[in-house]
């Protein structure tokens, strides 16, 4: 005999295509607008009509140059994912396992970096960078992001659940903090790490507001920038102009895609603890 739960998971499985199809409907717009001729569209045709032709002139247009603008996007977004996997466990592991003086002021610190809107300390970095002759190199465009203090407080938040017998078996056997970090810790926050990667990930390669003002020369335009830049070209030209957010969107929903069970366990691994 079905329970009342059973009987309206059903229900509960519809409502949940239906609202996921709703979700990636304008998505699937895109991508199809995307693909064919001009004269398609607003109107359903034949996949015998689609054509790359959109993708290939963006690429190949001497006007501008998106080849570019894609290795200098994945460029910057790799070196800041890697920054991120290094520096932030490291931290959060120093908060949560470590003891020193001022740590609780450190901490603190971390929580109200948080609060602190980014466009509100945009003009110091931008005064910093410049001193440091970093403004349109790719100094400029990772440094100052290699670290973020909501990845840091996710990370303490991870660290502070995993036993401190693990690190006391791991000193026994001769190795030290950071062997021990390094070697035992480390590997069981995979989930929170791939959760900060995608989050990481997806917040520089459409970042747009730093990109553009620590770069305004074209050799060093992000995808993002670069086409915002040319979208009067082909303010008319629907397609064309779904081809570039495709180009800009695509990798994230990939990248999401390959690790989303992880990110999923990450998520339900951050919970604040302590």
């Amino acid at each position: 005999m079905l329970t009342r739960t059973n009987k309206g998971r059903p229900f509960l499985y519809v409502g949940t295509i239906i609202l996921g199809l709703l979700f990636a409907l304008p998505f699937l717009y895109t991508i199809y607008t995307s693909v064919i001729p001009m004269r398609h569209v607003n109107t359903l045709t034949s996949p015998a009509n689609w054509t790359f032709e959109n993708f290939k002139i963006f690429f190949t247009n001497d006007a501008y140059n998106v080849p570019r603008w894609f290795m200098n996007t994945v460029i910057m977004t790799g070196v800041v994912v890697i920054g991120n996997l290094i520096i932030n466990p490291m931290a959060g592991f120093a908060l949560a396992k470590l003891n020193f003086k001022g740590k609780g002021l450190i901490y603190w610190i971390v929580v109200a970096t948080m609060m602190v809107p980014y466009h509100m300390i945009l003009i110091p970095v931008y005064v910093n960078v410049a001193q440091l002759g970093w403004l349109n190199t790719f100094w400029g465009l990772t440094v100052p992001f290699l670290y973020q203090g909501l990845y840091i407080f996710m990370l303490r938040q991870f660290f502070i659940s995993v036993p401190n017998e693990f690190l006391e078996a791991a000193r026994m056997d001769g190795l030290t903090k950071m062997g021990a970090f390094w070697r035992i810790v480390y590997p069981l926050a995979r989930s929170s790490l791939i959760t900060m990667s995608i989050l990481a990930f997806a917040g520089t390669w459409n970042s747009y507001l730093v990109p553009s003002t620590l770069a305004n020369t074209p050799e060093m335009y992000v995808l993002v920038v670069g086409l915002n830049s040319v979208k009067d070209m082909f303010f008319e030209n629907t397609p064309m102009i779904m081809a570039g957010v495709v180009l800009s969107t695509l990798p994230i929903i990939l990248f999401f895609f390959l690790f989303q069970r992880q990110y999923i366990e990450g998520i339900s691994n951050a919970g604040v603890k302590g």
